[in-house]
């Protein structure tokens, strides 16, 4: 069974977007692209060694009642990072209506997805749920990058909001090789606690899978494996291998610190897309 095809999606309703990349004459090419409000896609590199693409959402962000889904394919050979266009905020919610963003991606054999969105940030009382599952062929290749901050820490806003959940799923052909699940409940517990997060302002996981990445999976465990981690550090950093690939997890005190650890493990994302796409926003 396709896990990403036995899905059931109305692409037309509110909130709705859709990307496909393919080879067309040996470059990366958008075969066809589309969103409705209040999601926005764009595409900035349309054609090359690799595909471009960012979405966004009219306003910089959810509010109650936004449901959003982002479905990806890209086809056997081709190249694409999807990011946004900057951190995805959710507004205060005290109505209790659903909020989040659901994200659907397969990667056919040979080609790699770098999916980088910025971080979610969570205003206090929000409620926000997020769902991506990443379907791949043999020898496709992915790079995740999921993370989310404290809210408006320069406000002294700390997880403050409601609820946060999000979850990812990987998949090689019909067999699940990753699972990540995590719920925030403020409205049960504290978590600004110092045996909670804490000092913490912002949680970052970077997930590779598949064959295509296997020099950079054993690059980034023999770079975390070779630091000494102490008890003050503003940033610590962990990374275990997977059966398919290497995940990372990273906790910091400042959005900016996990930004910058992300960007150097992924030093070799460049070459994937034959330019650094972090690079090109600065």
């Amino acid at each position: 069974m396709n896990t990403l095809q036995s899905q059931d999606r109305e692409l037309t309703r509110a909130g709705r977007a859709a990307l496909e990349v393919g080879l067309v004459r040996g470059q990366s090419t958008v075969v066809s692209a589309f969103a409705t409000n209040p999601l926005k896609l764009l595409t900035p590199r349309a054609r090359g060694q690799s595909v471009w693409a960012c979405t966004s959402s009219f306003g910089g962000g959810l509010v109650a009642g936004d449901e959003t889904l982002l479905e990806v394919r890209i086809r056997a050979g081709a190249r694409c990072f999807v990011g946004t266009q900057a951190s995805t905020k959710v507004y205060r919610n005290e109505t209790g209506l659903p909020c989040g963003h659901e994200t659907l991606g397969f990667v056919e054999r040979d080609a790699i997805l770098v999916f980088a969105p910025d971080p979610v940030q969570a205003f206090a009382l929000s409620i926000y749920r997020q769902k991506q599952v990443f379907q791949l062929l043999p020898g496709a290749g992915l790079v995740l990058v999921d993370w989310f901050t404290s809210g408006r820490a320069a406000r002294g806003e700390r997880w403050a909001f409601s609820l946060f959940q999000c979850r990812n799923e990987v998949f090689i052909e019909d067999r699940r090789v990753f699972l990540d699940s995590l719920l925030l409940d403020c409205t049960r517990t504290e978590l600004k606690g110092a045996h909670r997060l804490g000092r913490w302002n912002c949680i970052a996981t970077v997930l590779l899978a598949g064959t295509p990445l296997e020099e950079g999976a054993q690059s980034i465990q023999l770079d975390v494996a070779s630091r000494a981690v102490g008890k003050q550090d503003a940033l610590i950093v962990s990374a275990s291998a997977t059966e398919d690939g290497v995940l990372v997890r990273i906790a910091g005190e400042s959005v900016e610190a996990v930004g910058r650890e992300v960007q150097r493990l992924l030093y070799f994302v460049k070459e994937i897309l034959g330019d650094d796409p972090w690079a090109r926003r600065q």
